[in-house]
């Protein structure tokens, strides 16, 4: 991002120190009045006062309006003589020196009725166009803080998706990294015991095949989520219902049962079958690390209104164990569509309880109100 580059410090005080001479003293010819030094050196003060708008804005509207004042106080030839004060005064109020400006431009109007007074003058006009520079510039203050506000909007909204693709990366990688390596851990495990005990190795080929094609599908599926980091892949990975049954089937050693959906309704897109499918890939990572279990079956029912899928092991069930990242990256998963996770025992038969992991995730309402 780059930063507009601000014109040196001197320029602006030079450019209202010539305006101001120059101007007055043509001027002063016309009206036939004397430009003397001290009438000089008054206007040159208002500008250099400006040299410090940056670091001290109250303190040059302060500066400005004392100069000004003291030029039309000593009499001197009418012309643009007040322009310092008027920058002065935009400046501090865009600068968040308010109540500088106000007290400068509130002392400058007191100064002014009082030489007004005193020569019996009057000075209405100049008043009318100092209220008038103060509405402008109290304008000029709002339009700024309203893009200062915009600025801060736009650079939290993309602080907040920044977090959001984070968080989204995260679970992509917990999901595959920890999936694959449980999956990986139990054929291991397999190969392991036919080497040490079983001399059929028609089974240890299985398991090592297995071993295999389990670790060449995680390397792709780390590729295709670290790929969103290049900005070359899209950010919703493919995974798909149709690939539960292949998911369900690298689970060596337990009996598994899948209940299709009857139908898929057209409100369920690419990122509800990820989201069921990473619940279903999550619960089976939680199944084989920790459930014990010998069982598992999976449902996914899809209606006009709703999608719900559960998975349902016979394991040792829920106990006392905490919520790790993978469940609650599973819940904010779910939560991100407006749908609900919830854990309860499972119905399996077995000596043990088991648990269900339920995931329920309703239609658009704009769908529901079309059903």
């Amino acid at each position: 991002m780059t930063t507009r580059r601000r014109p040196p410090l001197l320029f602006l005080p030079l450019v209202i120190a010539v305006l101001q001479v120059f101007g007055t003293h043509v001027a002063s010819l016309r009206q036939g009045a004397d430009f003397t030094v001290p009438a000089l050196l008054l206007l040159l003060a208002g500008p250099a006062f400006l040299v410090l708008r940056r670091r001290a804005p109250g303190l040059t509207v302060a500066g400005c309006a004392a100069m000004t004042l003291a030029y039309v106080a000593a009499g001197f030839p009418n012309g643009p003589f007040a322009v310092s004060l008027a920058i002065g005064l935009v400046l501090a109020l865009v600068s968040r020196a308010r109540w500088w400006a106000w007290g400068s431009a509130a002392a400058f109007a007191a100064g002014i009725l009082g030489i007004s007074l005193w020569r019996g003058e009057s000075q209405y006009f100049g008043l009318l166009w100092l209220v008038v520079l103060l509405l402008g510039g109290e304008l000029a203050r709002a339009g700024r803080l309203r893009r200062v506000e915009r600025r801060r909007a736009a650079a939290e909204q993309l602080k907040h998706q920044a977090d959001q693709e984070r968080l989204a990366i995260a679970r992509d990688i917990h999901d595959v990294v920890a999936h694959s390596l449980s999956m990986i851990n139990v054929q291991a495990s397999v190969a392991l015991h036919l080497a040490q005990k079983d001399p059929d190795s028609a089974k240890l080929l299985e398991a090592l095949s297995n071993i295999k094609d389990g670790s060449a599908q995680s390397l792709a599926d780390v590729r295709q989520v670290l790929s969103v980091l290049r900005q070359d892949a899209p950010r919703i990975p493919s995974q798909r219902l149709e690939q539960i049954p292949e998911l369900l089937s690298g689970l060596t050693g337990l009996q598994t049962h899948y209940s299709p959906p009857d139908k898929e309704p057209d409100w369920v897109d690419e990122k509800v079958e990820n989201t069921i499918y990473r619940v279903v890939q999550e619960s089976l990572t939680n199944v084989v690390r920790h459930a014990q279990a010998s069982q598992i079956e999976v449902a996914v029912q899809l209606t006009e209104t709703k999608a719900q899928v559960s998975v349902t092991d016979n394991g040792i069930g829920l106990g006392d164990a905490e919520e790790g990242n993978g469940l609650r990256g599973l819940r904010e998963r779910v939560q991100s569509l407006g749908g609900t996770v919830s854990l309860d025992t499972s119905d399996l038969p077995g000596s043990t309880p088991g648990a269900r992991i339920t995931a329920l995730i309703p239609a658009p309402p704009a769908h529901q109100e079309k059903s």
